[in-house]
């Protein structure tokens, strides 16, 4: 569940769709290759600095000073990752059938990446793996690599959610490939998802931009840039 007002292969709501068991992030070994490692923060790697300009420069609107009305937040992307206390909200770019996006589209007809709010006391894998069970019917084959994060702060006098760090949080965005092997379980508290398609990037930011800013389309364009790249 996002904490928003605004969020070929194709499988509906109301599909039968044989349900998938989701896959444990922790038991997926992740990017540096340690198996159940946190899997943020992470220690600065050599060269954090240099790609991150790099990226800045390839992805200027993505990386500009955005205002994000609905929250009253002032957002910054970095692809510096936050240390986890302040993540409340995780998104993902999820491949399938080779380099299709996996998007949602909701009952108000807006196209979403799959993804929500962190439950209290919930951990950042966990997180992904419901977020992905509920508005994709999906599960992951890997485990996510992280393309950077939202550090936001909000004049609210409250936080959205009362354990969540206040004023300040972050929008934690990564990739993965997935597996949409279920339907939505679309819980009351969620968006209710009518549809989940996987389209090929250029369709997924085409689909994106029609109610959203121009840095969603580079959002998805660093995912499979940063995908195509050794790690």
């Amino acid at each position: 569940m996002t904490d928003t007002t605004d969020a070929s292969h194709a499988t509906d709501a109301s599909g039968t769709a044989a349900a998938g068991d989701a896959t444990d992030v922790a038991a997926v070994t992740d990017t540096a290759g340690a198996s159940g490692a946190p899997l943020i923060p992470r220690p600065p790697r050599p060269g954090d600095a240099s790609r991150a300009d790099e990226l800045a420069a390839l992805f200027p609107a993505l990386h500009a000073p955005q205002y994000w009305t609905w929250g009253r937040y002032d957002a910054q992307f970095s692809t510096v990752l936050p240390p986890d206390e302040l993540v409340t909200n995780i998104h993902l770019v999820g491949f399938t059938d080779g380099d299709r996006v996996v998007l949602c589209r909701d009952d108000q007809n807006h196209w979403f990446l799959p993804g929500g709010t962190r439950e209290h006391n919930e951990s950042v894998d966990s997180c992904l793996v419901r977020e992905l069970r509920e508005e994709a019917g999906a599960r992951l084959l890997g485990a996510p690599v992280w393309l950077g994060a939202h550090r936001c702060v909000t004049d609210d006098p409250v936080p959205y959610r009362p354990w969540q760090p206040h004023p300040e949080k972050a929008w934690l965005w990564g990739w993965a490939d997935v597996a949409v092997d279920s339907v939505p379980t679309n819980p009351d508290d969620g968006e209710q998802v009518v549809e989940v398609r996987a389209v090929t990037p250029d369709e997924a930011r085409r689909l994106l931009l029609d109610g959203h800013e121009a840095w969603w389309g580079e959002l998805i364009a660093l995912a499979v840039e940063l995908r195509s790249r050794p790690r």
